[in-house]
């Protein structure tokens, strides 16, 4: 089939900013489909039947394929393949029958506003996302690119700013760039005294130096202990960093974190990579309650959390690249569920502290093949006016790849 959907961006200089391309599609157009605000950018010599976006926008995909065949535009704004209409109609209609007219994007109008080379800055995007997806970025000289979800973004991320340590941030919202419209406004974070903004914004942050209490966390593998709420059921940090090496998180890969504690390996194999994916199956309640709260203050808010005791709580989840499991080694029927519901080629590991969950590793390795690596570390600690070593619980670790 020939090309007729394109997808227009558009910025607030109107129709006026258009390239010949863009205008001519339109032109051709039998109908054209766009936001409230991007139908009314069209002059009245546009002839196409005008869409405002249904609610709820599901709804769009069924009229888009009523019209297939027809010479149809779509508008959205600046590029639409950056968090934009382009990327979401990708996964619904095939690639060669769209074309797609980028105009600048909302992040190149606000780098070059603030004089920031785009390579060196974070680019996110909280408009229909959760905003505690912007903890993990928080970081002592960060700068960011916050594509707001309306006029009280700014003032919601100055309060996590400060919540954060980070009170001297510089935020700037820069409103409506490129239109008639466009406005700047500036402030620190602790000092914020704007609760309302354009909801058409977008948010530049410079962390600079935070406060000497600031949370301030690595993306590598081995937060600190003390970052995880917990009630003792805690992947301890030398044994949590090894662990994930053996699971060796890669982007777009999901991890089944079985017996998952307070979260704790699946919370690091989401900050390893945005697009990385987890579910933390937990029997108990407030240990999910945990889990639900690390994930919000560690920047990994979609962690998925699915109750229950394993294996009947492994029914029905969609199926992982790689399966930690913490607890529930010694069962034999946990072992062999998740390895029958792991991918070809995907990771297990798994630890162990008693005897007999060593020895079902043990076992296990005899069958399927993989590697046994047994940990023990020890921390200085006092003893009277001297120090000695304190040697915790060696950790038994088996890590094995499923045959492709």
């Amino acid at each position: 089939m020939t090309q007729w959907l394109t997808i227009v961006g558009i910025g607030e200089d109107g129709y006026g900013g258009l390239g010949q391309n863009a205008r001519e599609a339109l032109d051709r157009a039998v109908t054209v489909f766009g936001g409230k605000r991007h139908l009314e950018l069209l002059p009245a010599a546009v002839a196409a039947k005008r869409i405002a976006w249904p609610t709820p926008f599901s709804d769009a995909y069924r009229m888009l394929h009523a019209l297939r065949g027809q010479p149809v535009v779509v508008l959205a704004s600046g590029d639409p393949m950056h968090f934009g209409m382009g990327a979401t109609l990708m996964r619904f209609i095939e690639r060669d029958e769209m074309s797609i007219l980028s105009a600048p994007s909302s992040f190149s109008l606000a780098a070059a506003a603030m004089g920031w080379p785009i390579q060196d800055v974070q680019l996110l995007s909280v408009h229909g996302r959760p905003m505690e997806t912007l903890f993990k970025a928080f970081a002592p000289g960060a700068k960011l690119l916050i594509l707001s979800n309306d006029g009280y973004t700014p003032a919601q991320v100055a309060r996590m700013l400060s919540q954060s340590g980070y009170q001297s941030a510089h935020l700037t919202v820069l409103e409506h760039m490129g239109g008639d419209a466009e406005r700047r406004i500036e402030g620190v974070s602790g000092g914020w005294n704007h609760p309302h903004c354009a909801d058409l914004n977008v948010l530049a942050v410079d962390c600079g130096v935070p406060a000497p209490s600031a949370r301030a966390y690595s993306l590598l593998a081995g937060l600190p202990d003390e970052a995880f709420e917990n009630d003792g059921q805690l992947t301890k940090r030398d044994i949590r960093a090894v662990t994930l090496a053996h699971l060796a998180p890669l982007p777009g890969e999901l991890l089944w974190d079985v017996g998952a504690g307070c979260g704790s390996i699946g919370i690091e194999w989401m900050r390893a990579h945005p697009a990385c994916r987890a579910i933390a199956i937990e029997a108990n309640e407030n240990r999910q309650e945990l889990i639900r709260h690390n994930s919000d203050t560690l920047g990994v808010p979609d962690l998925q959390v699915v109750g229950g005791e394993a294996p009947a709580a492994l029914t029905g989840l969609a199926v992982p690249d790689a399966i930690f499991i913490g607890g529930g080694v010694s069962d034999g029927r946990v072992m062999q569920a998740c390895w029958e519901n792991l991918k070809p080629g995907g990771r297990l590991v798994a630890n162990a502290v008693t005897i007999q969950s060593e020895m079902a590793l043990v076992g296990w390795r005899d069958t399927y093949g993989g590697e046994l690596t047994k940990l023990s570390v020890s921390h200085a600690q006092p003893l009277g006016s001297f120090d000695t070593w304190r040697t915790g619980l060696p950790v038994t670790i088996y890590a094995v790849r499923k045959p492709v």
